[in-house]
């Protein structure tokens, strides 16, 4: 069985196409024997003609064939250009661009392989055609259904799953990584708060050093003065020791130097007179007082 490097649902494709062709060209036959069996049946009605009604009936006749082959050839080419027209828009439905090499619609090999396919295909001994090359001649734009279609949606839903796997991951992903960050913001936090209690701690131990210092100072200092004072005291005891001691010489030579005065032997006198006197007052005034 001859073959033409297609798969199997493109060939079917051809074979319903040659199958449409073929029946035209039966249709396109059928009308040249009906115009050659007009002419026969309207103008072939005398025995002998003369050269003149055998040309104008040949022209006639030429006119009609000419005008239907040509009706006929115009109609195969506006239909394959139909045929080309729906491979396009399919094909630019994904965004795909078919090219055409025209020159190869002469090449002999490939035209006689062609009739080989058709001659295989249509001539055998079965000439009805089997259920499984009765196909559409081309599926609609808007259903589908064709086995680019399938794959492609095919190879959209494997990415989609995948995306959909990869979705889950980055979201699981995404989730762990914000668990990590309230984590880390909370020991952040834990720390600054520690980190500021520990300043507070640092600050009053300093400021404690500092009181200390200051206190060892002050006592430092306060020890030195009472030493000092001490030391001030036991000598100013001492000057003053010294200064009695003095004080009470020059009492005692001053008492002395005064007894040795003029003044001081009168008055004694005088003195050592008056007490005389009062004794002798008091014994005469003890006469006079009442015996009890």
């Amino acid at each position: 069985m001859a073959e033409l490097g297609l798969n199997e649902h493109h060939q079917n494709e051809v074979i319903n196409y040659m199958r449409f062709a073929r029946f035209k060209r039966g249709q396109c036959l059928k009308t040249v024997d009906s115009c050659f069996q007009d002419l026969k049946d309207s103008r072939l009605v005398e025995e002998t003609f003369t050269v003149d009604e055998v040309i104008d009936m040949l022209d006639g006749l030429r006119t009609v064939v000419h005008s239907e082959v040509e009706s006929e050839l115009i109609n195969t080419t506006y239909t394959n250009v139909l045929l080309l027209r729906q491979l396009f828009s399919q094909a630019e439905k994904w965004y795909l661009k078919l090219q055409t090499d025209v020159s190869e619609l002469e090449n002999r090999e490939l035209l006689e392989q062609v009739a080989e396919f058709e001659k295989s295909e249509f001539t055998s001994s079965n000439k009805k055609p089997s259920a499984d090359l009765i196909k559409p001649k081309l599926a609609p734009l808007n259903e589908g259904g064709s086995e680019l279609l399938n794959k492609t949606v095919a190879r959209l839903q494997e990415e989609n799953e995948k995306l959909k796997t990869r979705l889950k991951t980055i979201e699981t992903q995404a989730t762990t990584a914000l668990d990590e960050k309230s984590k880390l913001e909370k020991s952040l936090k834990d720390l600054q708060m520690i980190q500021g209690d520990q300043k507070d701690i640092t600050e009053l131990e300093n400021k404690v050093a500092a009181l200390k210092c200051q206190f060892e100072k002050t006592l430092n200092d306060s020890t030195a003065n009472q030493k000092f004072l001490e030391e001030n005291l036991v000598t100013t005891k001492h000057d003053l020791l010294k200064v009695q001691d003095q004080l009470s010489t020059a009492e005692k030579e001053l008492e002395k130097k005064f007894q040795q005065t003029a003044a001081y032997r009168n008055m004694k006198e005088i003195l050592t007179k008056k007490n005389e006197l009062i004794k002798d007052l008091r014994k005469k005034l003890s006469k006079y007082e009442p015996e009890d």
